[in-house]
C-alpha cells in the first residue's frame, strides 16, 4: 500500500479540500497521513496570502525530500496559482496542479502535470471529507468578486462561484452521522447564490433540520440582514458565533481598502445581531499600518472596536502583496505595525474577560472534543471550556459557567 502525507496550509478551504483529497486517495488504496512522516508522494496544499506563507509552502519540499529522496512531490493551492515557477526547478516536484483540479488528484499522482487548469467560472472542486475531528467544515462557495486592494485571493480562487444546495444539504447529512457540527466554509460565504440570487437565508433555512450544530464561517457585515437573522433565530441548531470582517475601524481607511461600508453601517448591524442574539460571539479581523495608516486613524479604529464591543479582534499587520491594487500604496515601518498590534492585543484581554464574564452562573451547553489536563470543548457561542468531570469526546453536556480560566471558562455538568 502507497504511503502519502498531504501538508495543507492557510485557510479552512485548502483544509477542507485536503481532506477531500485525502477521502479520494484512501478510497483507491492509499494510505494517507497528515504529519510528516516517511511515505512514497507528498502532496502540498500551498498558501499565498502572505510572503512568508509562499515561503513556507516552498520549505516543505526540502522537508518532504529528507524523509525520503525519491518521492513524489505534488504542489497545490494559492502560492502555485499565483508563480508555479517558484516550484518547476525543485527537485522532485513530480506534478504542479494550482487550485483547479483537485478533485483528479489520483491523476496527479501517478502522471506527471505541471500545467495548471484554468480557474474554473462554475463551482467545481472535491467534496465529501474524511472525518478528522469532532467539528467538520462543508466548503459552499469558492472565489471572491470584493477585490479589497490588499487582498491577493481573488486573483488565485478566481471569481465567486456556489455549490449547488442539495449538494451541500446532502453532505451536510452525511456528516451529521458521525460529527456532532458542522461549519459552513468558503472565500467569501456571504456571496452564496442560488442562480443569481443571494442566498445565505435559503441555505441555512436548508439546514435546520440536520442533526449538527450548524456554524457559519467569516462573514462580510453586508449580508447581515434582518431576514437572514429571522432564518437563523428559527434554527434549533444553529451556533450564534459571528465572525464579521471589519478590517479597519476607520472610514478612509476603509475607503482605501475598497472595503464597501462605512463604521457607521458596520455598528448597525451588529446592533442587529444582538437584537436577535443579545450574547453572540462577535469577533472580527483588523489589519493594522495599511496604506499609511496614521495615529489618529489607529485610535478611531481601536475606538471602533470598543464601540462595539467585540469579544476578540484577529489582528494583523499590514503586509504587501505584489500584484494587488495597494502594493503602490504608502507603507509603515513594521516597528510602528507591531506597537499598535500590541496595543489591540492588550485591549483583546479586556474584550474576552468582558463578554466570558457575561456568562459567569449560566447553564449551558459544550461540545466536548478532547481530553487534556481538562476535557476541552466550545460552547455554541464558541466559548473554549474546560470541564473537569469525566466525560466522553464527541457528546455535547448540559453544563454551568463557573469561572473564567486560562483562554475561556471552567464549567461542570448539571
Amino acid at each position: 500500500m502507497s504511503k502519502v502525507v498531504i501538508i495543507t496550509l492557510g485557510c479552512k478551504q485548502n483544509k477542507y479540500e485536503s481532506d477531500c483529497m485525502a477521502n479520494i486517495l484512501k478510497s483507491n488504496g492509499y494510505e494517507v497521513f497528515e504529519e510528516l512522516v516517511p511515505a512514497d508522494v507528498y502532496i502540498i496544499n500551498t498558501c499565498a496570502v502572505t510572503s512568508e506563507a509562499e515561503k513556507k509552502s516552498r520549505q516543505y519540499i526540502s522537508k518532504c525530500k529528507k524523509l525520503n529522496d525519491s518521492a513524489k512531490i505534488v504542489i497545490c493551492g494559492c502560492a502555485s496559482e499565483k508563480n508555479a515557477g517558484q516550484f518547476e526547478s525543485k527537485e522532485n516536484v513530480f506534478s504542479i496542479i494550482g487550485n483547479e483540479g483537485k478533485e483528479k488528484i489520483l491523476e496527479y499522482i501517478t502522471k506527471s502535470i505541471k500545467q495548471k487548469n484554468e480557474l474554473s467560472k462554475d463551482y467545481v472542486s472535491p467534496s465529501n471529507p474524511q472525518k478528522t475531528t469532532t467539528r467538520e467544515h462543508i466548503k459552499i462557495q469558492d472565489g471572491c468578486n470584493n477585490f479589497c486592494s490588499y487582498c491577493i485571493i481573488p486573483y488565485l480562487r478566481g471569481r465567486s462561484r456556489s455549490r449547488d444546495l442539495n449538494s451541500i444539504v446532502d453532505e451536510a447529512k452525511l456528516i451529521a452521522s458521525r460529527s456532532k457540527e458542522i461549519v459552513l466554509t468558503g472565500i467569501d460565504i456571504s456571496s452564496y447564490k442560488v442562480g443569481d440570487k443571494p442566498a445565505l437565508a435559503l441555505l441555512m433555512s436548508s439546514l435546520k433540520d440536520i442533526d449538527a450544530q450548524i456554524r457559519l464561517g467569516s462573514l462580510e457585515v453586508g449580508v447581515i440582514t434582518r431576514e437572514l437573522m429571522e432564518v437563523l433565530k428559527s434554527m434549533p441548531n444553529f451556533a450564534p458565533h459571528f465572525h464579521l470582517s471589519l478590517q479597519s475601524g476607520d472610514e478612509h481607511i476603509l475607503k482605501k481598502m475598497n472595503r464597501h461600508y462605512t463604521p457607521d453601517e458596520f455598528f448597525e448591524k451588529t446592533k442587529l445581531i444582538r437584537e436577535y442574539f443579545p450574547d453572540a460571539n462577535l469577533t472580527t479581523d483588523v489589519i493594522v499600518g495599511f496604506a499609511g495608516e496614521t495615529q489618529e486613524q489607529f485610535e478611531n479604529t481601536k475606538a471602533f472596536i470598543e464601540k462595539v464591543g467585540f469579544s476578540y479582534v484577529h489582528v494583523f499587520p499590514y503586509s504587501k502583496r505584489e500584484g494587488t491594487r495597494a502594493y503602490s500604496f504608502e507603507d509603515l515601518p513594521m516597528q510602528t505595525k507591531k506597537q499598535r498590534v500590541a496595543i489591540l492585543e492588550e485591549l483583546n484581554k479586556t474584550l474576552k474577560s468582558n463578554y466570558l464574564s457575561k456568562f459567569l452562573g449560566r447553564k449551558g451547553t459544550v461540545l466536548i472534543e478532547e481530553k487534556k489536563t481538562y476535557f476541552e470543548g466550545f460552547s455554541p457561542e464558541y466559548i473554549r471550556c474546560y470541564l473537569d468531570d469525566v466525560v466522553e469526546c464527541s457528546h455535547i453536556y448540559d453544563i454551568e459557567f463557573v469561572e473564567l480560566f486560562e483562554d475561556g471558562i471552567k464549567v461542570k455538568l448539571v
